[in-house]
């Protein structure tokens, strides 16, 4: 699987001064958490991860910040798309895997991929059991156990990470919604607030138009 990578022309990038700050001079990376959603989904009895790691796919790669990183040089470029990490858990030995699914635009065809995926990787132990993991992933993970109001990463060597990180936590119902946690962990050389915002907003509308049949679920 082949993925292009274009290195950001410094000289004309208007987002050149912030990345030098945020970057080499005030390292940073920063977090927030949201409620997003999924009712309809969750009714219709789709597969909620699944259709939770396409929906943020989607969006990230419709945006540059959210695909930015750093080639051998160190030098930030942004790549044409962004295939999806994810933890799976084993309730044997209470760890976790790192598996991959490649990106498809169309639902179906990407959750047929993450079946695939899932049931040829899913059981095996270690941490990345999946070979030829790309490097143009963003990585994510679920808690389903609990719901919570903050979440953030310490990264020792987080400095040099450009690529998000999202992290959903247990559905809860309250006056006939169902709602769940969404942490995004980004770096600021490549995402501000409004960068964030205006993902979740459009990732809000891409679950509420999500075709709830795609991921196993009941049509309306």
């Amino acid at each position: 699987m082949s993925a292009g990578f274009r290195l950001i022309d410094l000289e004309t990038w208007p987002r050149r001064e912030h990345y030098e700050a945020y970057f080499k001079n005030t390292p940073c990376t920063w977090s927030m958490t949201v409620q997003l959603d999924v009712t309809g989904l969750v009714k219709q009895g789709s597969k909620l991860y699944p259709a939770l790691l396409y929906a943020c796919g989607k969006v990230a790669n419709r945006h540059e910040e959210f695909r930015m990183s750093l080639d051998e040089a160190g030098r930030p470029g942004v790549w044409d798309e962004l295939h999806t990490s994810y933890t799976v858990f084993h309730k044997d030995t209470e760890t976790f895997s790192c598996l991959w699914t490649p990106y498809y635009e169309d639902p179906a065809e990407y959750f047929a991929a993450y079946l695939r995926d899932l049931a040829r990787w899913g059981a095996a132990e270690g941490f990345e059991p999946q070979p030829d993991v790309p490097k143009n992933i963003y990585y994510a993970s679920m808690l389903p156990w609990e719901s919570f109001e903050g979440f953030n990463l310490n990264l020792q060597k987080g400095w040099g990470f450009l690529l998000p990180t999202f992290t959903f936590g247990k559905y809860t119902e309250h006056e006939g919604r169902i709602t769940l946690p969404l942490a995004i962990q980004v770096h600021h050389a490549a995402c501000d607030g409004f960068h964030a915002c205006r993902f979740i907003a459009e990732l809000r509308q891409e679950l509420e138009a999500l075709d709830a049949a795609a991921f196993g679920g009941r049509p309306e």
